[in-house]
């Protein structure tokens, strides 16, 4: 798929892999709607993969710290706003703001290598959050904030990759019928975090 996407704020031209039901760019923000029963998951216990969520990205050399506010029209459980790396189809990670279970909105991350782990972190009372994706050399960390100041830790972890990787937007809606994110304040600084459990 050749059709390129421009954000300002990336250093980068984004491409789709896989397309959304709709979507819109408009200067620092980025709206998709995914389709229904749409994921990005490699299960652990064997069943296969699904990688049909629509997904944006473009490649990034070095480190950087990679942003958005993310906010989700949450229906049904799974429902996902996510900042998305991606090496290839065994080795990705996504920082999601994610619809669980129990009807609340959450933070949780999942990486990637081979089979896909998941990780839960906390629930917040609100339908957007600031999400932040760091690399620091081999390492890359995923950060959460209610406000884009004060960033929580949510993942500390290493990610088979070269000194270049693709970086971007992912909605999903596992079990419903659809899903609309948006992500705005969309921000990116070619270096990484340099306290990685105080977040600065």
């Amino acid at each position: 798929m050749d059709e390129f996407v421009s954000l300002p704020p990336l250093p980068t031209p984004l491409t789709w892999h896989t397309l959304p039901t709709q979507w819109r760019a408009t200067g620092v923000s980025l709206t998709i709607t995914a389709g229904a029963r749409t994921d990005l998951f490699t299960d652990p216990r064997g069943a296969a993969p699904v990688h049909d969520a629509p997904r944006l990205l473009g490649a990034v050399s070095g480190n950087f710290q990679f942003s958005a506010r993310v906010g989700v029209d949450f229906a049904a459980t799974f429902d996902v706003g996510v900042l998305l790396v991606w090496h290839d189809e065994d080795h990705w990670a996504k920082l999601c703001f994610e619809y669980s279970p129990r009807g609340r909105p959450m933070i949780v991350s999942v990486v990637t290598r081979g089979t896909s782990d998941d990780a839960n972190a906390f629930a917040v009372p609100m339908n957007q959050m600031w999400l932040r994706v760091s690399r620091m050399g081999a390492a890359f960390a995923f950060h959460a904030s209610t406000d884009g100041r004060l960033w929580e830790l949510i993942r500390h972890f290493g990610l088979e990759a070269g000194e270049t990787i693709n970086l971007g937007f992912l909605a999903q809606s596992p079990t419903g019928a659809g899903c609309t994110v948006v992500f705005e304040e969309i921000g990116f600084v070619p270096e990484g975090v340099h306290d990685i459990r105080g977040g600065q």
